[in-house]
């Protein structure tokens, strides 16, 4: 029997303890951003990659309208009526599911009652995409139990409308589509705009090293928000000034200097960041088809700089963790990932000298900090699936 459907059969196991039945089982992973940080809601390109972190979604039907999830990382159970589902989220780990659900029926119809078990051990408020692996999860099992099918393109956009409508993030789709579209040993280069895609091999001798710095500070969930919002108040200065201009994405860097000495400071700065950040990501993709791992360190390296000084997302525990790994032998790149103000540094390490670098790196990391710093290392894996 294989890991995967090893873990399938434990899980369909806990389902018939707790709800007396057989499930369909679906899984959805977390993903990693190697580079392109707040591009995805600017229309613009970002290289992610799925881990082998994910969730499970196990699922039968009722024969009532109810619909009955427990999750068993919080060991709770929450209940709704599929006719009346709540329509404003409760700031509750089943907001996610009960946005989904909502998404789902006013596509597919109503649905019948259903038992829903899930689990996951995607690290959560890592910035390793919890959200969209639940999000992605609980849909593939709503099709796979109802029999209504979308395509990939299609789950990854209902699932981003479930987090921007219901439960108030305002995500761009990078997160829920790598979910979708993730591939074992590839990376995924995305348009946010058009939503093509290609996928890029990692060499089979580079591991993703994601560090957690174990911190997440207060001003995170606002300042994202903040920042989307100075990035359309950047997108809709040059849409006055320039014909077709509707995102960040359509703005040059000529354009960008041109108009300079007009944008408030702050708003100047964003622009800036997310302009640099798409030409990284291009430059990024043709170096990992080319196996230039050393370009690719340090556009990453870059990557964190813009986010540190203009677009202001980085903090002094982010800092210091891409710090330590960028003096240790066979790490390629080092930068922070995810939307930040604490979470998580991405590093592209050599195989052999991963032991090394988390043994260096979490010995420092504490001593620097005072923080216990969680190391996860992954390949790159493959996306939602069903697993029993």
């Amino acid at each position: 029997m294989s890991a995967t459907s090893d873990l399938a059969s434990g899980f369909s196991g806990k389902f018939h303890r707790r709800f007396g039945q057989q499930p369909i089982v679906v899984q959805a992973p977390g993903r990693v951003n190697l580079i392109g940080e707040h591009t995805d809601y600017n229309d613009g390109f970002v290289l992610p990659a799925a881990i082998g972190f994910r969730t499970l979604v196990g699922i039968a039907s009722r024969m009532d309208h109810q619909f009955v999830v427990q999750s068993e990382n919080f060991s709770e159970r929450a209940a709704f009526d599929l006719r009346e589902l709540p329509a404003a989220p409760r700031h509750h780990w089943s907001d996610y599911v009960v946005g989904v659900t909502q998404k789902f029926q006013e596509q597919a119809g109503q649905l019948a009652g259903m038992n829903l078990l899930i689990q996951g051990d995607v690290p959560q408020g890592a910035g390793l995409s919890s959200s969209a692996s639940i999000e992605v999860a609980v849909f593939c099992a709503l099709s796979e139990l109802s029999g209504a099918k979308f395509d990939g393109v299609q789950t990854a956009k209902l699932c981003q409308g479930a987090e921007n409508d219901f439960v108030g993030a305002r995500c761009g789709v990078m997160d829920q589509f790598v979910a979708v579209h993730g591939k074992k040993d590839h990376a995924v280069l995305l348009d946010c705009r058009s939503l093509g895609y290609r996928l890029l091999p990692i060499p089979a001798r580079v591991r993703f090293v994601v560090c957690n710095t174990m911190v997440r500070h207060a001003l995170a969930g606002g300042e994202y928000n903040q920042r989307r919002a100075e990035c359309e108040e950047g997108a809709r200065f040059f849409g006055q000034r320039i014909p077709g201009v509707k995102a960040l994405r359509d703005v040059s860097l000529v354009a960008l200097e041109k108009y300079d000495s007009n944008l408030p400071e702050i708003v100047r700065k964003r622009c800036r960041h997310v302009l640099n950040e798409n030409l990284r990501v291009v430059q990024a993709a043709n170096a990992f088809e080319k196996g230039d791992l050393e370009l690719v360190g340090k556009l990453m390296a870059d990557s964190h700089a813009s986010l540190r000084d203009d677009f202001e997302v980085s903090c002094r525990e982010l800092d210091v963790m891409v710090d330590l790994a960028r003096d240790i032998e066979g790490v390629y790149g080092a930068r922070m990932t995810g939307g930040g103000f604490g979470g998580c540094t991405v590093n592209l390490v050599r195989e052999d000298k991963v032991v090394d670098f988390q043994r260096q790196v979490g010995a420092e990391y504490e001593q620097r900090t005072g923080n216990a710093a969680e190391i996860y290392v992954s390949a790159a894996a493959d996306g939602a699936s069903r697993i029993a």
